[in-house]
């Protein structure tokens, strides 16, 4: 019997791209990887069409065998997904044979994260950056009040530069923060976020005083002349890296989103617990928060070796 993967194939292509409008990209990656699936299939005198679920496992288990990464094997399963749908909606088969296909699990890799005594050295730079007077005294001010609210609240980078200006009304010792899904939470500052806010506000009105023409009240926490109005994040990531370089720090491990997990990582490593972390952090499920989770074990280990009676006997024994 003639073997009509090909034609088949074309038609799903079709589909795809006058139906659902896939990108040509994306089209281009379904045919390489089903020509791949129809290869190995031809060689065992399998037709694409008839292919069941265990010929496919079979070549998911080949893509494995190769040394295929789990992220690569996941999207031919999706690719072979889509096409065997196609099929199945066309009454072209009775059945769908990826129903029970298992995607290959992927080892979610652990955050970058900093060390606390990096941490120090990055705020202390700023710190003494900031108190030296000059002309740019209110830029290296503002620096210093993004990373002691980013170490103190962990926020996203987006939420950090949109903070209105309101926020230096308050002088609480709390922070509310509106993050995804306009969704609100309320944070802790510490005492240093909080001083160095309030320096940071008064320079901004000893600016505003002294300038010759007065400039229009701005809504955000930190203004610049970008099309939003705020700091852009890319600004603030690039001075970032330029600041690690000051205060002596490998730049290119320094970012933003590495001092938010650097937050999470401290707060657990000194006993925070997941549910309070996922809740600063603002992450709507406990999974996301779980990539912390080797922070949560090395603790336990070390909490076990510290006070387990056991552990105690084996070290007066050495």
């Amino acid at each position: 019997m003639r073997d009509l993967g090909r034609a088949h194939l074309e038609a799903f292509l079709e589909m795809m791209s006058a139906e659902r409008g896939a990108a040509v990209n994306t089209l281009q990656s379904y045919e390489r990887d089903l020509d791949d699936l129809h290869s190995f299939l031809s060689e065992r005198s399998v037709r694409l069409i008839d292919a069941g679920s265990s010929e496919l496992g079979a070549y998911l288990s080949s893509l494995s065998a190769q040394g295929f990464k789990p992220s690569s094997q996941a999207r031919r399963l999706s690719a072979m997904r889509q096409f065997y749908k196609f099929l199945y909606a066309e009454g072209l088969r009775t059945d769908d044979p990826t129903g029970i296909l298992d995607a290959p699990k992927k080892g979610r890799p652990l955050p970058k994260t900093m060390g606390v005594d990096e941490v120090t050295r990055l705020l202390s730079r700023a710190e003494t950056e900031a108190a030296a007077a000059g002309p740019d005294q209110l830029q290296r001010q503002r620096m210093l009040v993004l990373l002691e609210l980013l170490y103190a609240t962990g926020m996203r980078v987006s939420e950090l530069v949109t903070l209105p200006a309101k926020v230096l009304d308050h002088e609480g010792r709390f922070l509310i923060i509106r993050g995804k899904g306009n969704k609100e939470r309320l944070v802790p500052l510490s005492q240093s976020a909080i001083a160095a806010l309030k320096v940071y506000g008064q320079l901004q009105a000893e600016l505003a005083a002294n300038a010759k023409q007065q400039a229009p009240e701005s809504p955000w926490l930190f203004p610049a002349a970008s099309r939003e109005g705020h700091l852009p994040r890319q600004v603030f990531a690039r001075d970032l890296k330029d600041l690690a370089i000051r205060a002596g720090l490998t730049p290119s491990v320094i970012s933003p989103h590495v001092m938010r997990h650097a937050f999470a990582s401290h707060l657990l490593a000194n006993g925070a617990d997941l549910r309070v972390v996922q809740e600063l952090l603002g992450h709507s499920d406990i999974s996301t928060t779980q990539i912390y989770t080797h922070v949560l074990e090395e603790r336990l280990h070390q909490l076990v070796q510290t006070h387990h009676p056991l552990a105690k006997q084996a070290k007066k024994q050495d």
